[in-house]
Parts: C-alpha cells; sequence; structure tokens
C-alpha cells in the first residue's frame, strides 16, 4: 500500500505548519513548553491492571524492541487488548488521523487549519463510515467495538500523551466508527484523485490527446517488466505534440520538490526457494516520519493467530501473515473515480457543514451532491465525482479480517474477490509452497480512465471482473512481482490506469530475480535494500554523450563534474559522490521539461500529477528522439542546460557524497511549533524515489519484511524508528541503527519463540 509523497502526510504536515505562530504563542503563554516532562509520559508494558470490561485474563507480552505479543482466551478479550496496547503507544496519532480526516484539524489548532479542514468534508467521512458500519457483519462490529473500548481503557488507565498537555486538550472517547475512519485515510491516501483527472484534461485542453499519451505515458518499453510470461504490453512511440504556434516557456523552476509514488512485493514458490518454503517479501511506501504509519503486533486467540503490520488506529493485522498464509500489498496505481463536468446538480442534495475553529467563530459552508456523487470545485471549473467508496461504501477491513482468517491462497483469494479498494496488487503464499498474485479491488471500466472529464450524462460504469483483473495462479513454481508498474501484457484487454508508475524499480527486482532460480530469506531482504537505479544511470550517460558532441568550450568545473558523473556506478549509496550531480540532473530535466512545455506554475501542477510520468516522457524524449517537447527539438542542448542548471544551483555539489547530501528528515507532525526534539535522527543518504530501496524527503519504505512462509520464526520484519509514539519511551527511535544497517529481525511467532524473547509482562483482567 502507498501514495504519491503521500497526501494525507502533507496536507496533515501543512496544517500543522500553517498553525505553528499560533500555537507557540499558545505554548508560551501557558509556560508549558519548558515545562512539560515528556519523559513522565510514559504507558506502562509490565505489572497488572484489574477492573477491566475483560471476559478472562489477557498477556500482553513485549519483546526486546516493544513489540506486543498478545495471548488472549476469547476473540473479544484480544481486541480489547489490541485497542489497549495501540491507545497506549500510539493514541496522539491515532486522535490526529481521525480529526484530519473527519476535518476538524483547526478545533485543535485554529483557523488557519480551515482550508485544510473544508477539502476534507469534500468528501462526507462521517457518512461513508456510519454505512460502512451499518453494512458490517456483527462479529466485525464486535471486534471493532472491543478495540474501541480498549483504547477508552488506556486513556483512562494510562497517562495521557504528552501532546495532549502541550496543545492544552484533551481527547475525545474512541468510537469503533473512528477506526473505520483511521482506515478511510489510506484510501484517500492511495487514490488517484479527482485534482489528477483534471490536470491529465487541461494537458489534453493544451496539446490534445497526443500530449496526454505522451506526457502521462503508461510505461517505459526499454524496462517494462509485466507479469506476463508473453510479451510487454505493446507501447507506441512518443507522440508529436503539435505547438500550434505555442512558444516554450522561458519561465522553468529551478526544480520540483514532489516525490514520486512506489512500493515493492515479490514472492516465489517453494520450487524456487532454497528453504524449501514459498518466499515472500513485502515493503510499501508511504510516509517517512515519526511515529511510523505502521504498528507491529502478534494477536493470538484460540482459532486466530496472525502478526505483521497494522495501521494505528484500526484492529487486527493488515500486512503480515497467519498459521497458514502471509500476504504484501502493493498500491494499484489505477482509476477508480469518474469525473464528469456539470452545470448544476439534479437533485441537489446540499449539506451544511459547521466548521469549529478554535480560538475563533464557528465557520459554515454548503457542499453539494446527487445520487451519481459529489461536486467538486477543482481548477476553477464544477465537476461531479462518481466513486464506488462514496456511493456504496464497504470498508477494506472486512478483506483484511479475513485474511487475518485465511487457512489457505484460496480462501485469501476469496477474500479478495470482495475486497472493495483501493485498488492494490497482492503477493500470497501459503504453507503448502504455494505462490500467487491478484490485483483486487473496484475498478470501474471507464474508458476515459483517468486521463479526461467526461462531458456528458452520468454513467454508472460495471467494474472489472476480478477474475478478469491480472493475477498469476498459485503454483510452486510461481513468481510474481510489483512496483506500482504496469502488470499485464500483450493482448489484455484494459488499460486501467492514466498511466501506471514508471517500470525502474521493477526492472531491478525481475533483474535481481532473474539472477538465480533459487532464493533465501537474505536473497530477498538484499534486493530490497538495492540501491541501483537505471533510469538515472541512463540519464547521466545521455548529458554525457551530448556534451561529447557539443562543441562548445567546457569549463574546468564542467570537466570535472563530467569525470565524476562518468565514474558513477548508477547506486545511490551513502559514499557515492557522484549519486548527488545525477540526482539533481534528473531533477533539472524534469523542472526544464515540464516548465519548457508549461511554465512554472502549470509545470508544477503537471509534475505532481505525472507520479513520475514526467521522468518517463523525458528519459523516452531523449531516447526517441521525439518531436515537439524541448525547444527545436534539440535533446543536445536540452541536456546540457540541465546539467548546467545542476552546476549552477549547486555550488561543490560534485564533492558531496550521497549519504549527506541525499540525508532525510524524520519530522513529528508537532515538530513546525517549534517541538524539534520530538523528531529523529535525520536519515542519511541511501536509495532515492527510483531505486528499489526507496527513501526520499517525505516518504521511504514503511516496513521491510520478508516471511518464510510456514517457518514463522524465520525471516523478519522492521520499521523505521520505533513501536512506541511516546518520546519516553525506550522504543521511540531504537530500530533506526537497524534499519539504516539494512537488518532484518525476525518477528516471534511460535509460543517458544514469544516465551524466549520477551523481556516485559503486562497482564490485563476483569
Amino acid at each position: 500500500m502507498s501514495s504519491s509523497a503521500p497526501r494525507l502526510a502533507r496536507r496533515i504536515a501543512g496544517a500543522v505548519a500553517i498553525v505553528a505562530a499560533t500555537a507557540v504563542a499558545l505554548v508560551a503563554a501557558a509556560g508549558i513548553y519548558l515545562a512539560v516532562s515528556f519523559h513522565s509520559a510514559v504507558s506502562r508494558t509490565s505489572g497488572a491492571i484489574a477492573g477491566l470490561d475483560l471476559r478472562a485474563p489477557v498477556t500482553i507480552a513485549r519483546d526486546e524492541r516493544g513489540i506486543p505479543h498478545i495471548k488472549a482466551q476469547n476473540e473479544h478479550d484480544l481486541f480489547f487488548a489490541d485497542g489497549y496496547v495501540e491507545g497506549s503507544d500510539r493514541l496522539f496519532q491515532m486522535d490526529l488521523i481521525r480529526h484530519f480526516v473527519y476535518g476538524r484539524i483547526a478545533e485543535m489548532f485554529g483557523g488557519a487549519a480551515l482550508d485544510s479542514d473544508e477539502e476534507a468534508r469534500v468528501v462526507d467521512i462521517p457518512r461513508i463510515t456510519q454505512r460502512e458500519w451499518n453494512a458490517l457483519p456483527q462479529d466485525e462490529r464486535d471486534a471493532l467495538t472491543a478495540f474501541a473500548d480498549g483504547v477508552n481503557a488506556a486513556m483512562q488507565h494510562e497517562p495521557l500523551p504528552f501532546e495532549y498537555r502541550l496543545i492544552a486538550l484533551r481527547p475525545e472517547r474512541w468510537r469503533p466508527q473512528d477506526s473505520l475512519a483511521c482506515g478511510f485515510a489510506t484510501v484517500l491516501d492511495l487514490i488517484d484523485s479527482w485534482n489528477d483527472v483534471y490536470t491529465r484534461d487541461f494537458v489534453g485542453k493544451v496539446y490534445g490527446q497526443p500530449g496526454v499519451d505522451g506526457l502521462f505515458p503508461l510505461s517505459d518499453p526499454k524496462y517494462d517488466v509485466p507479469l506476463d510470461p508473453h510479451a510487454p504490453f505493446p507501447l507506441a512511440s512518443l507522440p508529436p505534440l503539435a505547438h500550434s504556434g505555442r512558444p516554450f516557456s522561458n519561465d522553468v523552476a529551478a526544480t520540483f520538490e514532489a516525490a514520486e509514488l512506489g512500493s515493492n512485493n515479490w514472492v516465489a514458490g517453494a520450487a524456487h526457494s532454497l528453504t524449501g518454503h514459498a518466499l515472500l517479501a513485502s515493503d510499501p511506501h508511504l510516509r517517512l516520519g515519526i511515529p511510523g504509519v505502521w504498528y507491529l503486533i502478534d494477536l493470538h486467540a484460540p482459532g486466530y493467530h496472525v502478526a505483521g503490520a497494522s495501521l494505528a488506529g484500526t484492529p487486527g493485522v493488515i500486512l503480515g501473515h497467519n498459521d497458514s498464509v502471509a500476504w504484501g500489498a502493493t498500491n494499484g496505481t489505477v482509476a477508480t473515480e469518474t469525473v464528469y463536468e456539470v452545470a448544476r446538480l439534479e437533485p441537489d442534495i446540499a449539506r451544511d457543514e459547521t466548521f469549529h475553529v478554535r480560538f475563533g467563530r464557528d465557520v459554515h459552508r454548503t457542499y453539494h451532491r446527487d445520487a451519481n456523487g459529489f461536486e467538486v470545485i477543482s481548477g476553477g471549473l464544477h465537476v461531479m465525482v462518481h466513486w464506488n467508496a462514496d456511493l456504496e461504501p464497504r470498508s477494506p477491513l472486512t478483506t483484511f479480517d479475513r485474511l487475518d482468517r485465511a487457512r489457505s491462497i484460496s480462501g485469501a483469494l476469496s477474500a479478495l474477490a470482495t475486497y472493495p479498494g483501493p485498488p492494490q496488487n497482492f503477493v500470497l503464499a501459503d504453507a503448502t509452497g504455494l505462490a500467487a498474485y491478484h490485483l483486487a479491488g473496484e475498478i470501474p471500466d471507464d474508458p476515459a480512465w483517468g486521463r479526461r472529464i467526461h462531458i456528458s450524462t452520468p454513467v454508472a460504469f460495471p467494474n472489472v471482473p476480478f477474475e478478469a483483473l491480472p493475477h498469476v495462479d498459485a503454483n510452486r513454481n510461481s513468481i510474481a512481482w510489483s512496483s506500482n508498474n504496469v502488470i499485464y501484457g500483450a493482448g489484455y484487454r484494459y488499460r486501467l490506469s492514466p498511466a501506471f508508475a514508471p517500470p525502474y524499480r521493477a526492472y531491478e527486482v525481475r533483474t535481481s530475480l532473474a539472477a538465480r532460480d533459487k532464493y533465501s530469506v537474505d536473497d530477498f531482504s538484499q534486493i530490497q535494500v538495492a540501491t541501483s537505479s537505471v533510469a538515472e544511470r541512463e540519464l547521466a550517460r545521455d548529458v554525457i554523450a551530448a556534451e561529447g558532441r557539443a562543441a562548445a568550450s567546457q569549463s574546468r568545473r564542467e570537466r570535472d563534474a563530467l569525470a565524476v558523473l562518468a565514474a558513477w556506478d548508477g547506486r545511490l549509496e551513502p559514499d557515492s559522490t557522484g549519486a548527488p550531480l545525477a540526482w539533481e540532473l534528473k531533477r533539472a530535466a524534469v523542472a526544464r521539461f515540464a516548465g519548457g512545455l508549461f511554465g512554472a506554475r502549470n509545470g508544477a501542477a503537471y509534475h505532481a500529477t505525472a507520479d513520475g510520468s514526467d521522468f518517463v516522457a523525458v528519459l523516452r524524449a531523449v531516447r526517441e528522439d521525439a518531436r515537439g517537447y524541448v525547444p527545436d527539438d534539440d535533446y543536445d542542448r536540452f541536456l546540457i542546460r540541465a546539467f548546467r542548471d545542476v552546476l549552477a544551483a549547486h555550488p561543490d555539489i560534485e564533492h558531496r557524497t550521497w549519504g549527506d547530501y541525499g540525508d532525510v528528515a524524520v519530522r513529528n507532525p508537532l515538530s513546525n511549533l517549534g517541538v524539534t526534539w520530538l523528531n529523529a535522527p535525520a536519515m542519511q543518504g541511501d536509495g532515492d524515489s527510483y531505486t528499489v530501496r526507496v527513501q526520499a524527503d517525505g516518504h521511504s519504505q514503511s516496513f521491510r519484511a520478508v516471511w518464510d512462509v510456514g517457518n514463522w520464526d524465520a525471516g523478519g520484519i522492521v520499521i523505521p524508528e520505533g513501536e512506541s509514539g511516546e518520546p519516553g519511551s525506550p522504543h521511540y527511535t531504537d530500530l533506526n541503527a537497524d534499519w539504516q544497517a539494512n537488518r532484518l529481525i525476525a518477528l516471534p511467532y511460535s509460543d517458544a519463540a514469544v516465551a524466549r524473547h520477551t523481556r516485559e509482562t503486562l497482564l490485563l483482567s476483569p
């Protein structure tokens, strides 16, 4: 599961940033900023707590990493304890997410957050989550209720996170529907949004359909590695762009900052394993911050045992394994909404919303919808969004609960057949040695595929049938991979996406898998931390070739920088001196390319929507000598100017190393309040958005896991920082060193392994 420099994380950070001055004034006035002793607000992880709403005692054993291994005598108590540990370790994070999803950040931070709240309430999340709740079977309602009761018990029995004292607030009680909202946060993060559709529609209005095809290419044929064993999907050369007298802009932005989306997973059946079991690797890419997105947990009750990663605020395990099956997921990067231009909605259904603003007056706003969807003003255009998640809400948590209980790949596939979305590429493996892959989620068969806005009466396009989605059948010989790339080959009926993610990470994964016939856990783990970028290496070679053909003289600095670039091996590793040059060269080329076509402002909007398609277009345009993409179709001049842009903007870059130059900040959401001691140490540069080891400003691999399927005490999982969201906990940043050293750590699963690794035990009782 993943997103482009995730929207949710960016908007939360932005909302907090714009209220920084107000909040700092509040903190200073209250005398809290210097007075708070954050070490005092640490929840209990040992001892005993009685008088809880339980039916029998529950044991919570914490291992060396502070990961809870919960053992209960029934599922009610299991999910109560699940809520208790998440409420103990991550309450403020959970509360911030629910406020953000509901559009209530202004209640915490004041009027400067109002724009963010108004945007959030375009989608009526309370209505959606209530309809999801109404559709749930009773056993799932019971689990969510028990989880909420556990969170509320943690609020009562454990010290509240010090952040509440810092901002002088107290949390509201947790409701079962709040967990559905936390689950929906990821839905919002991963979808191809209506604003993206608007931008592609704008590109089409400027350059026609060739512009949409050329500037949002489906993939890069040189590196395309679909799962279809016969042939890649046929990709035509980039079409020429007709400018119709429109000149290229000289208003070129220096660089663009948005990061591209990504996640990786792959699987191999037992026939390709040195361990005798199937192997599965999973590393979803989401927000890089502290606390992290995922909460590691092991849940055990009679007839139920599952371990892995949960999203903070939700019960159970989202990605991980049970006794029989392991699974991983990457974002499908497909179109899920159909967007229509409308003059007015009929019949218009008005929804009046009240925004409570801390330190200010309430604000009122009216939103509109009809039976076909909700209205959005995007780029000044009134559009209606037809989206299954809004019209027929079903919680994805239901599917993950069924995966948690699956006893075979066939059972897991049955669960995925009813998965609503956001669409994901699932890899699966079971203890019998079978491995499989399936794209799952509701994808409307809309001929526009998110590339344009419909100017017509709304139509409810049918979903692509589950059995028609790309898949690899379960087999001991199966090998499958996905990195948000094109997964289908020649002859596939549906386009599915306006533009898949660039295939460069998938190419590296497939190349590594093809290098041997059988794999170990360590083989899979080493692929996850590979730092080679075929795309940036190609661009560097293109620049060197262009400079070699140029008649213009070069300065000594240019010659020295070209020598550094020529010696670069294509890896973005900490000690690399060529990597900073190559990375800035990519950014400069994309900025010059997009800015020339659209100007700086619209070029930045195109880049933000492209999610890497702009870099694909640059590489392909240079390689294919495509017409109309750069001034005078002179690619040598274009590349040389991009190279000189880098040297002019970055003195001494040719002498820097990637570990220093590419370091990435790891921030807490409240860091913009001046509370920088909540941040984790910066990560040294090690990989980037186009390497398998993804790490860039704002996002990274959010966990790395490799499962030796059936031998659950082997393999393992690691997260970037720590299990706890409490700064006073020893488990706030304790995993950072293991993460940066690329160490995979086993997650104890068997009773014997859990006992061996237990360091603290907390007993909950009625």
